[in-house]
């Protein structure tokens, strides 16, 4: 990789924890409604997957989806001004927090509920396989999803199928507010995978360089058409489940102990020891970071809301 790769990696995941917290900031103000699933401390994960993906290879997530969002390109006065309900956010406001999605971008979604995604996914799979192209379907979903009926079902027609999947569990310990050990019978969730031969690899999380290794291998064992692959990507969410969750089912030494481990921090002590850049041009990209996101935090507030109408457009799909 060139210097400008390891610096615009760390500049996605400072831009996706600046826009979380003034996110979380702007929900606390109100500004922002419904639910808000922040991804701060999980940054590696959708940053280390979208960088080793190639144009035709669709993503699609659950709920917690601001920053694959911004991993695939939508600005961040796109980002906030969806989550502020308006008209110039990327799903023109009505989408909000749980539903970004961008057709131009082959992100399709953002969906809110837990698990329902993955047939969808083998769906955008199986059309692929259909048209004879090489491109395949990122499907990231959490722990907790692991114990849904569509997870089963989605992964046995991926193999029985031998669909272009790469299912991604970002495993951050916790289903809400349930840690896996409580729900889970097994305990590495890439054991689920066994049951349907799939293969699969359990990585860490925390470091996108080894996320973005670990894809490219993945990726490119399932473009060769050998069916699905299943990676387990360790993590932890450093803020609560969404921004209502008192977080009384975890001890803050356990936080603590974590962001030991930032995302960020790992990859900037990597690029300092390993002389890719100087401290000095780090925090440059902090700084143009920070500027970057209240200019979509002032762009945001300042875009009109929905025109009523809006109510009624983007409902059926016009006949091609």
């Amino acid at each position: 990789m060139k210097k400008e790769e390891y610096l615009e990696l760390y500049r996605q995941m400072v831009l996706i924890r600046r826009t979380e917290e003034r996110a979380a900031e702007l929900y606390q103000q109100g500004k922002i409604g419904g639910f808000l699933h922040l991804y701060i401390g999980q940054e590696a994960v959708s940053t280390g997957l979208v960088a080793a993906r190639q144009p035709q290879d669709r993503m699609i997530t659950a709920y917690r989806d601001h920053g694959v969002a911004i991993n695939v390109g939508l600005t961040a006065k796109e980002v906030m001004s969806e989550l502020l309900g308006k008209a110039t956010g990327m799903s023109k406001g009505k989408g909000g927090s749980m539903h970004m999605a961008s057709v131009e971008k082959n992100f399709w979604g953002g969906h809110a509920i837990v698990g329902a995604h993955l047939p969808i996914a083998a769906g955008l799979a199986l059309g692929d396989q259909y048209r004879g192209g090489d491109g395949v379907t990122i499907c990231m979903f959490g722990d907790g999803a692991t114990n849904i009926g569509y997870f089963h079902e989605g992964l046995n027609l991926s193999k029985v199928w031998d669909l272009p999947v790469l299912w991604v569990c970002e495993n951050n310990q916790y289903g809400m507010g349930t840690a896996v050990e409580r729900a889970s019978a097994v305990s590495e969730i890439r054991q689920k995978a066994e049951g349907y031969g799939i293969p699969n690899e359990r990585i860490e999380g925390m470091d996108v360089l080894e996320v973005k290794k670990a894809a490219e291998k993945a990726l490119a064992y399932i473009r060769e058409g050998n069916g699905p692959y299943f990676l387990e990507i360790m993590t932890y969410r450093f803020r609560g489940h969404s921004m209502g969750d008192p977080e009384r089912y975890r001890e803050s030494e356990e936080v603590d102990c974590w962001q030991k481990e930032d995302p960020i921090g790992v990859l900037h002590r990597w690029i300092v020891e390993n002389k890719k850049a100087t401290e000095e041009e780090l925090k440059q990209i902090i700084a143009d970071v920070e500027q970057e996101v209240e200019e979509a935090v002032e762009f945001a507030e300042n875009s009109p809301e929905p025109a009523p109408e809006e109510l009624f457009a983007d409902i059926y799909a016009e006949e091609v």
